[in-house]
């Protein structure tokens, strides 16, 4: 990963942190690790725990960020919850995984789209 894209995303995650304390989410944890992997964002939205992927393009060349959560990029996302969600010995919260991408335009306001219960 070549600096100014993880600077890229690291832009996008803030934003993604923003948006949701505007909506009210409680952010719990960012870039949490777990073995390889990691999630951006965890976040309370009312009772419900939250595992946030966010990603983040410059262009679509590679096309729209939300089509880059795979079905393996899912499980690894899932893995990882189940593991904190273990680490942290909580067991009776609702859960689910919501996908944020962000797409940075030039001299544009970037487009922002947040789905809830994404998988």
């Amino acid at each position: 990963m070549t600096q100014s894209t993880k600077k890229t995303g690291n832009k996008g995650e803030d934003l993604a942190a923003s948006i949701l304390v505007k909506k009210g989410y409680q952010i719990v944890e960012r870039n949490y690790r777990y073995g390889k992997g990691e999630i951006d964002l965890i976040a309370k939205d009312g009772d419900v725990l939250v595992f946030i992927e966010v990603k983040t393009r410059k262009n679509l060349e590679y096309g729209p960020p939300e089509l880059a959560v795979t079905k393996g990029k899912q499980r690894q996302i899932r893995k990882i919850a189940e593991a904190y969600l273990y680490e942290k010995e909580i067991t009776n919260s609702d859960c689910r995984m919501d996908v944020i991408a962000v797409q940075f335009y030039q001299n544009q306001k970037p487009r922002i789209n947040h789905i809830e219960n994404a998988f």
